[in-house]
């Protein structure tokens, strides 16, 4: 069984669309190993979006996602990250298929709805970043 992480965003906390996201996880098959709410400081978002903290447009990444508090969700099943994306749709919302995620409830490229792990690798490091081992079951 693999494991991913989650993060409901600000506007997905905001629009109230954290049951009908958490619904398609479950439906999906997807067990939740943990979960918590938690408002996300700069330290740490300068830390998980480290790839483009020194961009541009990265201020206005850790304004949005440190607007509010957001709920953090360690799921576990079969292929996890890869189904969880596709249930996601791409990162752009403005190119996500109706039906998906992002293409129901998304705007943009930032304003999408839910982060999600890209790869085993980062899941395992998102988790470890944001669950000690005795909150995840």
């Amino acid at each position: 069984m693999q494991r991913t992480f989650i993060i409901f965003k600000p506007d997905c906390m905001q629009q109230k669309h954290v049951g009908e996201v958490l619904a398609r996880f479950e439906k999906a098959g997807f067990a939740i190993i943990g979960s918590k709410m938690t408002r996300l400081t700069p330290a740490v978002l300068r830390e998980h979006y480290a790839h483009v903290a020194s961009l541009p447009f990265y201020p206005e990444i850790e304004r949005f996602m440190g607007s509010c508090p957001v709920l953090l969700m360690a799921l576990q099943g079969e292929n996890i990250v890869t189904r969880v994306r596709e249930l996601l749709g791409p990162t752009d919302s403005r190119k996500a298929a109706p039906g998906t995620i992002r293409g129901d409830f998304g705007t943009d490229m930032m304003v999408n709805v839910v982060h999600a792990s890209d790869s085993d690798a980062n899941a395992r490091i998102e988790l470890a970043r944001f669950f000690k081992p005795e909150e995840l079951h």
